[in-house]
């Protein structure tokens, strides 16, 4: 889970000022290719300005903390796009499609906080606009993934509340059980979700996350380790935890409800408008998830229950949607598409093949802390091989037609 606190709001309309909308590659401009080094303390950009189309972020972590890097919209707080969990050593690539108008660059050393070098980001140039029939595609795209995602928030909050109704209830073998199960349809949108950056920390922060941050300790982990008490000793042994009484879990399973309430008006809402590269970079955001640092692969999302294998799979299942909604688009743009999109299909099939070793939704996965490191290394291989053609989604999508 993405640990920033920026507030976010999802695209609407397209503006002059907005990006990330469904357009072209500018095959006149020279600006793909834009380096950007990430220190402890700064942020640096080899340039302050681009021509509209497609931009090409290629991000260097030179510090020593795992890093993420944002182009901001306008008002700062919009995050038209971003990319996370860039080790130290290592470079990550950002792709997005921008409008005329005037953005930010920013990057986050340590992905907790505030951000580093915020700097202005000019795109000059004409509009760009795709094809008749390209613009169906994507068009068709966004709808039908934006149906899953209103989809799968509508399944999430009966989910919640049954889980919720249990722990308020004092049944906690029952509670314990649904606790995986009601995260389910969160974990395949999280990237979705966390762009409505006031809710994502009140639902899914972990405790390290939230204290770091000063923010209030709520939500399904909050919960989690209220159930798995024993096992939050063993990993704070020097802070005194006690369970929570009756009108503690109330307050908590409460506001869990309402948060997950709260996220499907938004969801539902006239303002909820994605675009295609919401979908593109959401596929490799997803897989991000279980690799970052607090998340599935260490095995520090699910810290007290050990249930990360839910979320992992969960977060692979959306994934594979995300991807399948612009599939077709990125088989179209020719031989190097096609190529892609056997690569994916091909590594989706060994990921999934791989996770289910370890069981399902149906009959359990197994407790994440019986699988031992050689085997998460296997599942880490895995997941670095299939992350590495979906990083090269987005270009496939957006890129590669004529103007």
């Amino acid at each position: 889970m993405n640990r920033r606190t920026r507030p976010i709001a999802l695209a609407v309309a397209v503006t002059a000022s907005l990006a990330l909308s469904a357009c072209v590659k500018n095959s006149d401009s020279d600006d793909a290719g834009i380096e950007v080094t990430s220190t402890a303390d700064s942020c640096e950009v080899s340039a302050a300005k681009a021509e509209s189309g497609t931009l090409t972020f290629d991000v260097t972590n030179d510090g020593s903390k795992v890093t993420e890097f944002y182009l901001l919209d306008s008002d700062q707080l919009r995050i038209v796009g971003e990319v996370e969990n860039i080790a130290p050593g290592t470079s990550r690539t950002l792709t997005v499609q921008a409008q005329p108008g005037e953005y930010y660059t920013e990057c986050k050393p340590g992905m907790v906080g505030d951000g580093v070098g915020n700097a202005k980001f000019t795109v000059t140039g004409d509009e760009v606009a795709l094809d008749q029939d390209e613009q169906q595609a994507f068009d068709a795209a966004v709808d039908s993934y934006t149906a899953y995602t209103k989809d799968q928030v509508g399944t999430l909050v009966t989910q919640v509340r049954k889980f919720v109704d249990a722990y308020v209830a004092g049944d906690d073998e029952k509670a314990r059980a649904l606790f995986p199960i009601a995260r389910i349809n969160y974990e395949r949108i999280e990237p979705t979700a966390e762009q409505f950056g006031d809710l994502d920390p009140k639902i899914d922060y972990r405790k390290p996350g939230a204290e770091a941050e000063n923010l209030p300790f709520t939500g399904f982990h909050r919960i989690e380790m209220d159930l798995w008490l024993d096992e939050a000793r063993k990993n704070y042994p020097g802070e005194k935890l006690t369970a929570l009484e009756e009108a503690g879990r109330r307050q908590v399973g409460e506001q869990l409800v309402t948060d997950i309430e709260a996220l499907y008006d938004k969801v539902h809402s006239d303002a909820f408008v994605l675009e295609i590269g919401n979908i593109t970079n959401g596929a490799i955001g997803l897989l991000d998830e279980v690799a970052s640092p607090d998340g599935k692969l260490p095995g520090e999302e699910d810290e007290f229950s050990h249930t990360d294998l839910y979320d992992f799979y969960a977060n692979v299942e959306g994934s594979k949607v995300a991807y399948e909604s612009v599939r077709d688009i990125a088989e179209a743009k020719g031989a190097e598409g096609k190529q892609l999109v056997e690569q994916l299909d091909e590594q989706f099939a060994a990921m999934f093949a791989l996770l289910e070793k370890y069981g399902s939704y149906e009959d359990d996965f197994v407790s994440y802390d019986t699988v031992k490191q050689p085997q998460r290394n296997e599942l880490g291989a895995q997941l670095n091989a299939l992350s590495e053609p979906l990083s090269q989604l987005t270009d496939a999508v957006l890129g590669g037609s004529a103007s």
